[in-house]
């Protein structure tokens, strides 16, 4: 990395042209080992507490909050897949994260139009669509957007309103509008499918295995993402608009390592496995941190009306 004078302001971009092209290679690298490797585990370990659900082993139900947890925490996977660095392998990408978008409802190819806008317009008031969903001010809006609620409603709403063919985001472009519609009418088409099914068997398995535990897991999710940008500065500096939360080392992997998220804001191009490796790089240039999560709840908690 070459040389930066710490006394000059700096922001992503300087920062960016310091690195090497050799760092560049090396962090820009996408590999399948690494995402496979861990797909698997998070798969694995939801298709395990699925199984001990299912046979209603003793305490059963308790083991429904780490389920919701897994699942909800797809949504990291598909941010990752829409960026398409999970997997080196391209149709990998797409099919993991048609796959995590199931899950959680939220639809991959407009989550990509919505989340590559939020990287263009990051915490910029008038263009960032993130903004639009203003985050909570008063002790009451955090308990709702904590809930989780606001989100499933949103999910459905832009399920329905890209199905019947009104979409009019600005971010979605003229031709990506037949995709998004398409998209959402086959994710719609596949709900009905599930639900028929279950109808027609009378059982309610889906129900504690996938539905009640997402409900159950996504004040989590809520907790983790609002930490992201919650209080950073409007500025177009990604050094400066994104927080990087320091956490332990399940929660990094939980999240397929988006707590280093001012580093994936700063170069969204390097993937979840080597920004580990981009945070020693850039540590001293980071203008929000915090130590944890629970801290920075703390914090946001006492700026609350």
């Amino acid at each position: 990395m070459n040389a930066i004078d710490r006394n000059e302001p700096i922001d992503h971009r300087d920062v960016i042209a310091s690195l090497t092209n050799e760092e560049r290679g090396r962090l820009t690298g996408k590999s399948n080992g690494p995402g496979l490797i861990q797909f698997s585990c998070h798969l694995g370990a939801i298709v395990i507490l699925g199984t001990l659900i299912a046979a209603r082993v003793p305490f059963w139900p308790v083991l429904m909050l780490p389920q919701g947890i897994l699942i909800v925490f797809l949504f990291t996977l598909l941010h990752e897949t829409v960026h398409r660095t999970a997997f080196e392998t391209q149709w990998l990408n797409d099919a993991v994260a048609r796959f995590c978008s199931l899950a959680i409802a939220l639809p991959a190819d407009w989550f990509r139009y919505f989340h590559f806008a939020h990287h263009r317009f990051t915490q910029d008031p008038d263009n960032d669509p993130e903004l639009a969903f203003p985050k909570p001010e008063t002790m009451r809006q955090y308990i709702v957007h904590v809930s989780g609620l606001p989100v499933w409603l949103g999910h459905f709403k832009t399920l329905w309103t890209n199905a019947t063919g009104r979409c009019r985001d600005s971010y979605v472009p003229p031709k990506g509008l037949p995709k998004v519609r398409t998209e959402a009418r086959a994710m719609i088409a596949f709900y009905a499918v599930v639900l028929l099914v279950c109808l027609y068997f009378r059982s309610t398995l889906l129900l504690y295995v996938w539905i009640l535990p997402a409900v159950l897991g996504q004040p989590f999710l809520r907790l983790y993402l609002l930490a992201e940008h919650g209080r950073c500065p409007f500025d177009a500096n990604m050094l400066e608009n994104t927080r990087t939360t320091f956490t332990n080392w399940f929660v990094r992997k939980l999240a397929w390592n988006m707590p280093f998220h001012a580093e994936h804001h700063a170069y969204p191009g390097v993937p979840f496995h080597q920004l580990p490796a981009f945070h020693v790089l850039i540590e001293r240039h980071l203008k929000v941190t915090e130590a944890g999560y629970v801290r920075f709840h703390e914090k946001y908690i006492d700026t609350l009306r």
